[in-house]
């Protein structure tokens, strides 16, 4: 049985559109796998503390000397942290806000990239100094944006600060086998549910 961990990371509720997407992911999974679990984490919707400098001092400090209040200060980290190691398949669904990705999920980001834990960094090699900690989980990347034009070789390609930041997050900390749909265009008229629905679904194989 595998564990489905959901990101949810839009603002929005019954209007968001990364969530419609998401639904049907869990939909679709779900009629094709029934037997395994689905958690939902909703970045967008829950408070995520931003990284203070006790939380700095804390993560790279052995976990034998942390004080009461670094413990205190990366309570939630370590919680975020065990969710995704304990999940076989990362789905991630996400608005793009001002071309990059909405600040709750950079702030859950900084909370689970985390030396040690998710990745660990040589001072030996400046060129290459990232390895990984996470292995053998498959990552979908649902994203929505409000104009064309993004993919590679467009106008806006130079513009896409959310697909290339989200892969490069989950390549540091070692999950490569990433998939990604996306429905652009949404504030431009474009009537792209069912079209970004067929996509999702022909993800899940």
């Amino acid at each position: 049985m595998n564990k489905v961990l959901i990101i949810n990371a839009s603002a929005r509720k019954e209007r968001s559109l990364s969530r419609y997407m998401t639904n049907v992911f869990v939909e679709t999974w779900q009629t094709k796998y029934p037997d395994d679990a689905i958690v939902y984490r909703e970045v967008g919707q829950e408070s995520i503390p931003h990284v203070t400098e006790t939380w700095i001092a804390g993560a790279f400090k052995p976990a034998a000397l942390r004080t009461a209040a670094h413990l205190e200060a990366l309570k939630i980290s370590d919680q975020l942290i065990a969710e995704l190691k304990e999940a076989n398949v990362i789905v991630v669904g996400s608005p793009m806000y001002n071309w990059s990705v909405p600040s709750a999920l950079k702030a859950y980001i900084d909370q689970v990239l985390r030396v040690n834990e998710t990745v660990l960094v040589s001072k030996d090699n400046p060129e290459n100094p990232y390895t990984g900690l996470l292995k053998e989980k498959k990552v979908y990347l649902l994203m929505v944006r409000g104009n064309d034009g993004y993919g590679s070789g467009e106008y806006y390609e130079h513009m896409d600060f959310q697909s290339n930041y989200l892969r490069t997050v989950f390549t540091i900390m070692g999950l490569e086998d990433i998939s990604a749909v996306t429905m652009d265009g949404v504030d431009m008229g474009a009537k792209l549910l069912d079209v970004a629905a067929e996509k999702v679904k022909r993800l899940i194989v």
